[in-house]
């Protein structure tokens, strides 16, 4: 008898679906984790400390080839995000490093722009506002090192990829 294989995948769902297809999940017994933040929302006439689902229409589960299918039953699950036709695995250690910056409140910023050697990019917020860039060399800890065309140097900035437009 062989020990069942356990891989994370990812399944795509309705828009703001999320929780209610987690919570079928869990309910099922399919071991799933849906990262969430609490954020400050301002309205008109309050302020509230609000959770939010930091990756829109996506929960993550961790499931055997036996579950793959009883994944997809909840109401709003849609389908499983795929590359090639195949259900895209998320290696272990990188949902390592997203649960714990998750757990441990650590400082991130999210980015679905894939930032290339190369790419022209124009700032938008902060004090270089306005200015024009080419990306020279992209790292962790929010360090972009950008040729800044209209003063001709390089620059290590650190920016959030929230301050960069892509033309």
């Amino acid at each position: 008898m062989s020990k069942e294989e356990y891989k994370w995948r990812v399944i795509y769902t309705k828009a703001r679906q999320e929780k209610k297809v987690a919570a079928c999940l869990t309910e099922k017994g399919i071991t799933n984790y849906l990262p969430t933040i609490k954020t400050l929302k301002q309205w008109s006439d309050r302020k509230k400390m609000v959770e939010e689902v930091l990756f829109k229409s996506y929960v993550f589960v961790n499931l055997s080839e036996r579950e793959y299918y009883d994944a997809l039953t909840p109401p709003g699950a849609v389908k499983y995000v795929t590359i090639e036709g195949k259900a895209a695995i998320v290696p272990d250690r990188q949902m390592d490093i997203i649960i714990k910056t998750i757990e441990k409140n650590l400082e991130f910023d999210i980015s679905c722009e894939y930032l290339t050697k190369g790419k022209i990019i124009n700032i938008k917020s902060g004090p270089l506002k306005g200015a024009t860039g080419e990306v020279i060399s992209w790292s962790g800890k929010k360090k972009l090192l950008i040729r800044i065309n209209e003063i001709g140097y390089s620059l290590v900035v650190h920016l959030s990829p929230a301050d960069l437009i892509t033309p």
